[in-house]
């Protein structure tokens, strides 16, 4: 029963975020003519599918996917398999038809196109104007990001100038082949794209969670600089973004309710990009589990979460799960709590544990009972970086961030890492590891969108 629930919620997230949304013009309007007929393209719940499926296993944050681990190795010729299991030898690119994920971040790159290519000749407020440009720019940038971390290496500055990256598309005619530009070419237009003048030109306060201020400018510059390793102009965007928003979810409140429940349009979400499912039923894999710390409100206090396993359903002892249908997890948006782990990453890295630190146990501070709560303290860059690691990765479950960091930190000689893990396989133990770099860790492109474009070569 508990895995046929999974399995609806999995696909019902399926259906949402591939729902058909090529029609960008809004029913009952023939043409997008006005400022505020182009603003409607911004004012949108962003799909996506869930990170659970690829992204989440291949840093073993889960341990899980739509089948116990050993229907799954019964399957070998499977993009799960190649995932669960980190078999390079798999023919990703073939297996991988399409892609969810890649199809929605071109889809809102194109609304942003749109947005940018009519709204000179619109009709409407001028000052309306420069915010909808503004808004369109930074979340054109953002969106090209995510797809950079997720379909090319990580941003080295030694190898960005010849690395593969992908196609930054910039106009709206869906005929024209799209050409892969290179890792530094597609950070040199997100940069160009979420540049200062069109954060400055954003409202002070967002209208809705949806839809950008002044928080979301700074958070994404923030990000983008955080994953190019420029740790210190980064830590200035993160502050400037937490100036305008720094409401952190308060969990004690599962002490009275026994629930976990978070709302699309929580005051923490800076802008909230996602389906429902993650992180509800996400098979969280052993080594995840052992990160929690005691006394944590929702692994130990909550009825959603409280000791239920996930070995019957993926078939992995020490696995967990959440049965929480009340939660709308941000897994491809930004809250107030990841903005306050980039800032506090690059404290520590500046040499200011304390205040790195600090910021990570303000937000802990909501997150473990104060019967167990000790705040964290180190005295060197290492020791404050594996607190903040452990303490991140559970923050950060059912998100991109895992994999993105994992990505970054492997590409650093003090944090890179090999993943090694033991998974019973029909009363067999067998251990599986995945190297820092190995090619598992770039997603293939889809061949729907190869077939259009000859330039999309693969990148691993």
């Amino acid at each position: 029963m508990k895995k046929n629930i999974f399995i609806f919620a999995f696909l019902l997230s399926l259906f949402t975020a591939c729902e058909s949304k090529l029609d960008i013009v809004p029913k009952g309007q023939a043409v997008l003519t006005t400022v505020e007929e182009l603003e409607s393209l911004l004012n949108q719940r962003y799909g996506f599918s869930t990170p659970v499926g690829d992204l989440a296993l291949i840093c073993n944050e889960a341990c899980a996917y739509m089948s116990t681990v050993s229907t799954a190795y019964s399957q070998p010729n499977t993009l799960e398999h190649a995932y669960l299991f980190w078999d390079e030898s798999i023919d990703r690119a073939t297996l991988s038809t399409s892609d969810a994920t890649y199809n929605s971040i071109y889809q809102y790159v194109n609304y942003m196109n749109v947005i940018l290519d009519k709204i000179d000749d619109a009709e409407g407020d001028a000052h309306t104007k420069e915010v909808i440009i503004a808004e369109a720019h930074i979340m054109r940038a953002y969106l090209h990001w995510l797809g950079v971390n997720i379909y090319a290496k990580q941003y080295d500055e030694a190898m960005a100038a010849t690395e593969g990256g992908i196609a930054y598309v910039t106009d709206i005619d869906v005929s024209k082949q799209k050409e892969k530009l290179t890792v530094q070419a597609v950070y040199d237009n997100i940069l160009a794209d979420c540049a200062q003048e069109y954060i400055d030109a954003l409202p002070d306060e967002a209208p809705s969670c949806i839809r950008a201020g002044k928080s979301w400018g700074y958070a994404v510059r923030a990000k983008v600089l955080m994953q190019m390793k420029r740790y210190d102009e980064a830590l200035t965007m993160a502050n400037k973004a937490l100036e305008y928003q720094d409401a952190i979810e308060d969990r004690s409140s599962i002490l009275e309710t026994g629930m976990w429940s978070l709302n699309y349009d929580s005051p923490n979400n800076i802008l909230f990009m996602a389906s429902m499912v993650s992180p509800c039923l996400e098979l969280i894999s052993p080594e995840t589990v052992a990160k929690f710390e005691e006394g944590d409100y929702v692994k130990d206090y909550s009825t959603t979460w409280n000791d239920i396993s996930g070995e019957a359903t993926s078939g992995v002892p020490g696995s967990s799960y959440c049965l929480a249908f009340t939660i709308w997890g941000n897994s491809f948006g930004l809250t107030v709590e990841r903005i306050m782990y980039v800032a506090a990453e690059c404290y520590i890295r500046s040499g200011e544990i304390e205040t790195g630190l600090g910021l990570v146990n303000k937000i802990r501070e909501k997150r473990i009972h104060p019967d167990y709560y000790q705040p964290f303290s180190a005295t060197t860059e290492e020791e404050a970086m594996t607190l903040l690691q452990n303490a991140k990765w559970i923050e950060c479950i059912g998100t991109y961030e895992n994999f993105f960091d994992s990505k970054r930190w492997n590409t650093e000689e003090r944090y890179r890492r090999t993943i090694t893990k033991t998974i019973p396989i029909n009363d067999e133990d067998m251990t599986f590891s995945i190297a820092p770099d190995s090619p598992l860790w770039v997603l293939p492109f889809p061949s729907n969108a190869v077939q259009y474009n000859s330039s999309l070569t693969q990148n691993y």
